[in-house]
Parts: structure tokens; sequence; C-alpha cells
């Protein structure tokens, strides 16, 4: 360590500390709930979305299917996409866990839990949101969901976590998505190959066959563990 780095590290205030061990306790926190339920589906969208929207249909539907196979459903616990995909793996009587933070507006926990933990910072619960799934899934959302999945994106490409499958449902919502992605490859900011990372469709049974492959991992399992690439699970577009 550098002498004035240790200089910096003997001025920290006690505010920065008592901040610094917030974050830690709430990820500590986290991942602890993590450990006590196996990998499952994790599930993004937005959460103004009411339940009669074609989305939130799909996402409902989207629930069922993978409860019906004994896949659990992860989402951030709240209304709108989240609740829709929650009520149906609740209804089929599958678990359903909910890692909800706190907002000044929106967000408070759905009644189709069985599962809920409830975070103060987002990166942490970002975190746990990862660390739950086996694949993920991105319905159309605002801000938040499109933060999470350039962060999704971003770590599989560096590979900084495993590439698991990663389905962005809504062909006619993301195709703008899609337009912005080939204006970078034609600027050569990512490689084409990036593509490959993700996959965009209105199918939402693929979800449930690309979860279907990968199984069921035991709860003392975890992709992260060793950080072990499931390059086997990745999704590929079809021709």
């Amino acid at each position: 360590m550098l002498k004035a780095e240790e200089e910096l590290l003997k001025k920290i205030s006690i505010a920065d500390l008592e901040r610094a061990n917030a974050y830690a306790k709430d990820l500590t926190r986290g991942l602890q709930i993590v450990r006590s339920f196996p990998q499952g589906v994790t599930i993004f969208g937005s959460a103004r979305l009411p339940q009669e929207s074609k989305y939130c249909k799909m996402a409902f539907q989207l629930g069922q299917m993978l409860a019906k196979n004994g896949h659990a459903v992860i989402t951030g616990g709240g209304p709108g996409i989240m609740e829709a995909a929650s009520h149906g793996a609740y209804e089929i009587g599958g678990r359903v866990i909910g890692l909800n933070i706190t907002l000044a507006h929106e967000q408070f926990p759905n009644p189709y839990l069985t599962d809920c933990l409830t975070f103060e910072y987002f990166f942490a619960r970002k975190v746990a949101l990862a660390m739950s799934a086996k694949v993920f899934v991105f319905f159309p959302g605002g801000f938040g969901t499109m933060d999470e999945l350039s962060e999704v994106l971003c770590l599989m490409q560096e590979a900084k976590m495993p590439k698991m499958p990663v389905f962005l449902i809504g062909k006619e919502y993301w195709k703008g998505f899609d337009k912005i992605i080939g204006k970078m490859i034609g600027l050569k900011l990512i490689n084409p190959k990036d593509t490959e990372i993700f996959h965009i469709t209105n199918a939402i049974s693929d979800v449930v066959k690309a979860a279907n492959r990968i199984g069921h991992p035991k709860v003392s399992e975890n992709f992260y563990d060793g950080f072990r690439e499931a390059s086997a699970f990745s999704v590929h577009k079809p021709n």
C-alpha cells in the first residue's frame, strides 16, 4: 500500500465507517438468504405495468409454467411484472422469492411471496438477484430494468459472472434495444458475438426449456462458487 493511501485511511471518518458497515450488513444478509434456497429463474420488469397489460399476463403464465416444472421464481418482490410472475407461480404452489427494496414510491411487497427480504441498497439487492439466478428474464421496464439488464450483460461480456441464459421478452418492445446493439456493432463498440449473451423472444416457453436443461441445483450448490462458467447453458439465437 502506498504511503499516501495509508494517510487517507487514517483520516477516514466515522460516518464513512458507519456507511461501509451498513453496506456490508445489507449485502451479507442478502447472501445468507440466497444460500437458503436453490437457484431459480430471476424475472425483472416494470413495477408500473397494470396486471391487465399483455406483458403482465405473459409474466403470470411464465410464473405458472416455471412452478409446474419445479423452478423457483425470484423477483424484486414488488408490483407490476414482479407481482404477475409471483402470482402465477404462487397459484400453482411454487416457491416464490421476493427480494424487495425500500423506495419512496411504488415498491411494496406483493401478496404472492413464499419468501421475502427487504434491502436498503440497490447494489446489494442486485447481487442477491444475480446469485439467485440460473436463468435471467427481462420484461419491458424503465430505468431500473435497463440498469439491471446492462449490468448483467456487461458482467457476462467481461467474464465477471457465469454466462447464464438471458431472455428479453417482447420483440416489439425490445426491437429498439436491438437496433442500438446493431449501432454498437457497426461502430465496433462491442463484438458481434456479444449478441449471443441474450435472446429476444415472445416465446416464454423458451425460458422454461432453458431452465429445464439446467435442471435443479441443490441448495448447497451455486454457479458462482469457484466461479465456473456455465457455458453449456448459454443461449444462442436460432438460425
